[in-house]
């Protein structure tokens, strides 16, 4: 594998952030985007390097984004489908999108589910692509409700996985399937890990760095994704990495989330790209921003991130 450059080339992008203070500072924005200005946030990232994007999920505590015949409720948004707006706009900006399916019930955080939330899963993705499968740009699945690894993955995820990409397989067999699991410090590389990475039915794991939940720091990451390569090689699973670039403004998962200083984005990028083979961020949507941009949505500090950090970029263009 050619060693990969650290440069950012996807990231995830919510409707609503499911953590109602992380998102703080953008969420009552992108509330009331319009399908045009959806187009804008998508060509900004294009214009920074940006060719995939993962939509965290279509629907959030039992509401839906966009119009659902299985859903009773929707959520109160300006664009009346932000979805199609969505992959509209990265058809134009020839772009990939991986959907999120999950956080259909009320629980954001639990593999087992209700039986409401078991009955969204089996027949969601097969509406998505019923709506939405003639839009190029449709490119594959994301698992939402993340796995949270403590030292293997746990049963009650791999049973979870497995009933969700099943039901995403039927829906359409050739869209591969993202997750991307925490707790990614805890991974043993034995040969137990190796066989669960086989046998789940993904395509893709992004793993998170965990330096901006405050569980890693960034001189360990080295290590950290030399010993998840060296396991992923042995699966034959590909690794990629889901580079946080926030940080808390307060305390950690009770506080808004802001953008992170570009020396330490750099330090991340840096260390992880010799191990991986795509680099995803969490998220450009809240912690960048062009400085004029007509669609701001985030703290002002995001205007400082995007530039620097575009101009890092365009430096290494250059070389």
């Amino acid at each position: 594998m050619p060693p990969v450059r650290p440069i950012i080339t996807g990231s995830w992008l919510d409707f609503h952030h499911p953590n109602f203070r992380e998102g703080d500072y953008w969420n009552d924005t992108t509330r009331r985007f319009t399908a045009q200005d959806w187009d804008t946030k998508v060509a900004e990232m294009a214009e920074l390097g940006m060719d995939t994007l993962v939509l965290l999920s279509v629907a959030l505590r039992g509401a839906s984004f966009y119009p659902s015949r299985h859903f009773d409720r929707r959520w109160d948004l300006i664009c009346e489908d932000p979805v199609a707006a969505l992959l509209a706009a990265a058809d134009r900006h020839g772009m990939k999108v991986f959907v999120g399916v999950g956080y259909f019930a009320h629980s954001t955080g639990d593999h087992v589910g209700d039986a409401e939330d078991k009955r969204l899963r089996a027949v969601i993705p097969e509406e998505l692509v019923e709506r939405y499968g003639h839009h190029p740009s449709f490119h594959g699945w994301y698992l939402p409700v993340e796995a949270g690894i403590q030292g293997h993955f746990s049963e009650a995820f791999m049973d979870y996985a497995a009933e969700l990409c099943r039901h995403c397989r039927t829906a359409d067999p050739l869209k591969p399937i993202l997750i991307a699991p925490y707790g990614t410090r805890t991974v043993i590389p034995d040969g137990r890990f190796v066989e669960q990475l086989r046998a789940l039915d993904v395509d893709h794991v992004a793993y998170q760095c965990e330096v901006g939940v405050r569980k890693t720091r960034v001189e360990e990451l080295d290590e950290i994704f030399a010993r998840l390569k060296a396991v992923h090689e042995k699966a034959g699973v590909p690794l990629w990495a889901d580079v946080e670039v926030f940080t808390f403004e307060g305390e950690t998962y009770r506080s808004p989330l802001l953008p992170a200083p570009f020396e330490r984005v750099r330090r991340q990028l840096e260390a992880m790209a010799p191990h991986v083979e795509k680099l995803l961020c969490y998220q450009y949507l809240g912690m960048m921003n062009p400085p004029h941009s007509p669609v701001f949505a985030g703290h002002p500090s995001s205007a400082r991130l995007y530039r620097e950090y575009k101009e890092w970029v365009d430096e290494k263009r250059r070389l």
